[in-house]
């Protein structure tokens, strides 16, 4: 059975953690609610999160306080935040939330299917990081129990060969949609979510060129899940 990806909910009304948990119940993921940033980062303290999605105006620790602690935590700081604000103060409100880290800035009332929709993206890119790293971990263990030669080392090399082809398929529509947001038109948030995409994908490959035969494996330590 597939582990569900767990969404970190964060804002002090719990009318909008009620209302982001009717929204976003059709992902079939687990919910977990936080009222406050203290409270977010104890959470972050020993679950892996897919997307934080996080308001804004809070009292006392606010949204761009807590995205900053959770970007200084090496545990953390790959997880996509989205910022979810009632309040447009305009280019350089919007500006901050990106320069803190977010991979989108959504105003609210916000329409639910686009809240969704970007949502799903980063749990699928998750659940694919969290797969391609098992697969990885297995191939390595097939690989140190001297399984480098005869139908053992058939298979295992089989299964890199695998991994790498459907890698490098994700890497080529990665660098098609950067070319495509290549220009200054181009939507913050796609540019942003572009990259931390690039950054994800760089440190797969990383880790599956550390398989490769003949490998040391110096840099076989696998990336982040988030």
């Amino acid at each position: 059975m597939v582990q569900k990806a767990k969404i970190l909910l964060v804002d002090d009304r719990p009318e909008n953690l009620l209302a982001l948990e009717a929204i976003l119940s059709a992902l079939d993921q687990t919910l977990v609610r936080a009222s406050s940033g203290e409270e977010a980062l104890k959470a972050l303290l020993t679950d892996d999160f897919a997307v934080i999605l996080l308001d804004v105006q809070m009292p006392g620790m606010d949204g761009f306080e807590t995205a900053a602690h959770i970007k200084r935590r090496e545990r953390t700081r790959d997880i996509p935040i989205i910022f979810l604000t009632a309040i447009n103060h305009g280019p350089h409100h919007t500006f901050r939330g990106y320069a803190a880290g977010a991979v989108d800035y959504i105003s609210k009332p916000f329409d639910p299917w686009v809240l969704r929709a970007k949502v799903s993206v980063f749990v699928e890119l998750y659940m694919k990081n969290c797969q391609l790293r098992e697969q990885a971990a297995l191939l390595r263990l097939q690989l140190e129990g001297g399984g480098k030669g005869g139908a053992a080392g058939k298979e295992s090399a089989g299964l890199l060969a695998e991994l790498s082809a459907r890698l490098a398929a994700v890497e080529e529509q990665a660098e098609a949609l950067s070319k495509q947001l290549d220009d200054d038109s181009a939507d913050a948030a796609a540019v942003a979510t572009a990259a931390h995409l690039e950054r994800k994908l760089t440190g797969l490959r990383r880790a599956l060129d550390a398989l490769e035969p003949g490998s040391d494996g110096a840099g076989a330590s696998v990336p982040s899940q988030n």
